[in-house]
């Protein structure tokens, strides 16, 4: 190539090169945190059907802080992990897991045994994988395995830029395919390829080098306590799920609210700062909190005061109720079991212990439920040591909205689909590498001209 050619691709590609290696300050940060956020997916909605179903007569249970949201899904909470807002890579774990059992043996065990936990999900370009921990039976022999983050679904994301996302990362209703390993870890009941639920998340992106969330308040951070006294406490609730489905859906077309120090967990609410007494197993206590559902059809029902009293096995939690009408006292809204309700170094608590309603509670849902149906479990635990800590509460993210289904498949907040060509290649290079085409073109075309006319000047000469 002749050396004046040669000087002007120089120029050319310096120009390019300089639009591409953008300054520092307006980059996006290239290592930020993920903390917080959940991840809803209903595995496979024939697969629940199955077991909760007149063949296999089972059902599932939810551990580590797993909730359920919409008609069908799996809520799993508190995200932690990194993504890269210049090339979108994505890994995010989360915690919670969900239990299926069915096929009833006669020693009392289940031939159906599944629990997926803990799933991961690891982004980069437009493909994805959706990992978990797998514990289950095999289907026919019955042999027991436990594998850790097994690769389960492989996630599309075409058409999805990644890049560019802001303080929240957003997914709705990703397709997701069961992969070898994970039909595998499904004791056989799916082959590999078959569709599974699609996948929904959202989680909290903070910048790089910001400092660290400042922690919740906990038992240690209260003076001690006098013999008997709560140093702290907490009960988690949720109501019930199909109640609040029907607040966000389509008849009431409403939400709730929290207040006075209540906190949303995502799948439940706490009512916190727990105050009372404790004695063997005996416990009368009053938490912090209020919550109030709206919508149409006259819908609007606060619970405030919210008081928990155990007693020889079983627990009631009262709440004084407020409706349009009037506000009452004091009221027993739901009953649990209590048992083993003995402190370990210092703390004493339930799990997720079966409520069902009680006839006021009944009342104050305006006759919605029979006495006597089951709503969502109690959590409680009260700090009798001011060393002993409360269990975290599930951090679903920064909900911008009250939760419910999940929507069609968009972009993450920041960009659109339309930023991404039908490839998934993205648009800013394809535009910059034009540009350097039509620079380089119009450089071939000025060296051209030049020599085209020194050949009419050596010819006129």
């Amino acid at each position: 190539m002749p050396a004046r050619l040669r000087a002007l691709v120089t120029v050319v590609c310096t120009a390019v090169l300089g639009a591409l290696l953008l300054p520092a300050g307006t980059a996006h940060a290239t290592s930020r945190t993920v903390q917080g956020g959940r991840l809803d997916w209903g595995v496979k909605s024939s697969f629940q059907s199955y077991v909760t179903g007149p063949i296999a007569h089972g059902g599932y249970s939810l551990t580590g802080g797993a909730g359920t949201v919409g008609s069908s899904q799996f809520r799993f909470p508190s995200a932690t992990g990194s993504y890269d807002g210049d090339t979108g890579r994505l890994g995010a774990s989360f915690t919670g897991g969900v239990r299926f059992v069915g096929h009833r043996a006669s020693d009392g065990g289940y031939q159906l045994d599944l629990t997926l936990s803990r799933p991961t999900v690891r982004i980069s370009g437009t493909t994805g994988t959706l990992y978990l921990d797998v514990t289950g039976k095999a289907k026919g022999t019955g042999a027991v395995t436990a594998s850790p983050q097994v690769p389960f679904a492989s996630l599309s994301l075409r058409g999805i830029d990644m890049r560019g996302a802001g303080g929240e990362v957003v997914l709705n209703n990703v397709p997701a395919t069961l992969t070898a390993q994970g039909a595998t870890s499904f004791a056989g009941y799916y082959t590999a390829g078959t569709a599974l639920d699609p996948v929904s998340l959202a989680v909290d992106v903070e910048p790089a080098g910001s400092p660290s969330p400042t922690p919740s308040k906990t038992a240690e951070h209260k003076k001690p306590a006098a013999p008997g006294a709560l140093v702290d406490g907490a009960v988690d609730w949720g109501v019930r799920r199909t109640f609040r489905e029907y607040v966000t859906g389509d008849i009431a077309q409403g939400a709730w609210k929290l207040t006075d120090g209540a906190r949303d967990g995502g799948a439940l609410f706490r009512f916190t700062d727990g105050q009372g007494t404790y004695a063997k197993g005996e416990l009368t206590a009053r938490f912090r909190g209020a919550l109030r559902f709206t919508g149409k059809h006259g819908l609007d029902l606060r619970f405030s005061a919210v008081q928990v009293a155990v007693h020889d096995g079983k627990g009631t939690l009262y709440a004084d109720v407020t409706t349009a009408d009037a506000t009452r006292r004091k009221v027993p809204l739901v009953t649990f079991t209590a048992k083993d309700f003995t402190p370990v170094k210092g703390l004493a608590e339930l799990t997720e212990a079966p409520a069902k309603l009680t006839a006021e509670g009944a009342e104050a849902f305006g006759g919605m439920y029979r006495p006597g149906t089951a709503m969502d479990p109690v959590s409680l635990a009260v700090a009798l040591d001011a060393k002993a800590e409360l269990p975290a509460l599930p951090d679903p993210g920064h909900i911008t909205a009250t939760p419910s289904s999940p929507t069609p498949a968009a972009a993450a907040p920041a960009r659109t689909k339309a930023a991404t060509a039908d490839d998934g290649t993205p648009v800013l290079p394809l535009t910059l590498g034009a540009a350097a085409g039509a620079l380089l073109l119009a450089a071939a075309g000025v060296y051209a001209l030049r020599r085209h006319r020194a050949r009419r000047a050596a010819d006129d000469n």
